[in-house]
């Protein structure tokens, strides 16, 4: 079977699907490897490289005349470059990536009506044996390590306490809102690097996880049953629920000389946690990350991909972390979505076996419809037969790599 490897196109992207070393398994395994040219050239990976692992090295129109075809953020993601994208793709022909199926639903049936079986990795199912192919997770954990560093880059002292023969400074204080693989991360590296570093979710079982990569967890004193989902994603709230959970934050945030927040609900708005009262009531040259300023963010004054000025205070908004490390980006990505590949084509033949809840789940377009459940609701379709499940919800430890908070391509 022939697996093409895109070049992709969306502005500031610099990962690659597929990087030279995961070439190998896939010819071992009786395929031909067609990589764009220049695909890898801005995580690090020149052309050269897929050539001596045994890639073939070609223009665009070659790779789009594979079986399939894989994309970091497939048609979907990149709303600019959709119509090029899907104009290059055939009837029949298979699509694997990052596609943001549940925020542009109409791209879906596009796909669709193009006769596209697309999969989207964003709606892998919370279960032990996904861990593997989980990219949210694995690009999650870079935009947090992201995260911390830019806020130290931009912070006006530095992060550790220091004593000197002039006098001590007093480390920084940080906090990270969200507490999910990229809120564990953002943590972990505030700590390394010698912030006081306290964590906040509306998920009681966040405490622990935070803790135990040093941060103190911040009780509200709010009711949170309800606010996880059975998959361990943080579930919507009602507005009265965020408005006492803003309330009782607000003096928080006061405090903090960094602020970083990734708290997602997957398919929807991003809750406003962060008002512009509170970014008002922090000490000039404190820093506010957003890192799901992509899904209209968690503060208030944040505008994605832009840095604003709030009366001394930074507020970042950045939509794509993960791009700004491309070569380790672009590693755990191709590894997660090698390993999905093993599930999918066996014995050089696509299997699409829908009692698999993995491929069932991750199925977004076939046989010219829209088959995801998820997304024929945000098309307003009637709901389809699902499949019947081949093993029970099983929520994982965000520590093993499973996301909490699906932080995405985007991020």
């Amino acid at each position: 079977m022939r697996i093409g490897v895109v070049r992709e196109t969306p502005p500031g992207e610099r990962r690659v699907a597929l990087i030279p070393q995961e070439v190998d398994g896939l010819r071992k395994a009786g395929h031909e490897v067609l990589v764009e040219t220049g695909a890898g050239a801005a995580a690090g990976f020149p052309d050269t490289a897929y050539a001596e692992r045994g890639g073939v090295v070609c223009s665009a129109p070659d790779v789009f005349g594979a079986e399939v075809v894989l994309f970091v953020r497939a048609p979907g993601s990149d709303p600019s470059g959709f119509d090029a994208v899907v104009g290059r793709l055939r009837p029949g022909q298979l699509i694997v990536g990052l596609a943001d199926p549940l925020g542009t639903p109409a791209a879906a049936a596009t796909l669709a009506a193009a006769g596209v079986t697309s999969f989207a990795l964003e709606l892998l199912p919370r279960i032990t044996r996904a861990q593997a192919m989980d990219v949210l997770s694995s690009q999650a954990t870079l935009a947090g390590y992201k995260a911390a560093l830019l806020a130290a880059d931009r912070l006006n002292k530095i992060f550790p306490m220091l004593t000197t023969a002039a006098g001590t400074l007093p480390p920084a204080r940080a906090l990270v809102v969200g507490v999910g693989v990229a809120g564990l991360q953002a943590i972990a590296t505030c700590k390394r690097i010698g912030a006081v570093v306290s964590a906040y979710d509306v998920r009681a079982a966040a405490a622990e996880q935070a803790e135990s990569v040093g941060a103190t967890f911040v009780d509200l004193g709010l009711e949170t049953e309800g606010a996880e989902t059975a998959g361990g994603y943080a579930s919507a709230q009602s507005e009265d629920f965020l408005r006492r959970q803003r309330e009782a934050l607000g003096k928080v945030v006061a405090a903090q000389d960094i602020v970083i927040t990734t708290a997602q609900v997957q398919g929807s708005r991003a809750p406003v946690l962060v008002t512009a009262e509170m970014v008002r009531a922090m000490a000039p040259g404190s820093v506010v990350v957003d890192l799901a300023a992509a899904q209209g963010g968690n503060c208030e004054l944040s505008e994605p991909d832009l840095e604003v000025d709030v009366d001394g205070v930074t507020v970042l908004g950045p939509t794509n972390l993960p791009a700004s490390v491309p070569a380790h980006a672009s590693r755990l990505y191709a590894k997660n979505l090698v390993n999905f590949l093993k599930l999918l084509i066996v014995d050089g033949e696509v299997r699409l076996d829908l009692d698999d809840r993995i491929l069932a789940e991750t199925l977004v377009t076939h046989d010219g419809e829209v088959v995801s459940p998820r997304v024929r609701e945000r098309l307003g379709l009637p709901a389809a037969e699902p499949a019947e499940p081949a093993e029970p919800a099983e929520p994982a430890p965000a520590l093993a790599g499973q996301a909490t908070d699906p932080t995405t391509a985007g991020s």
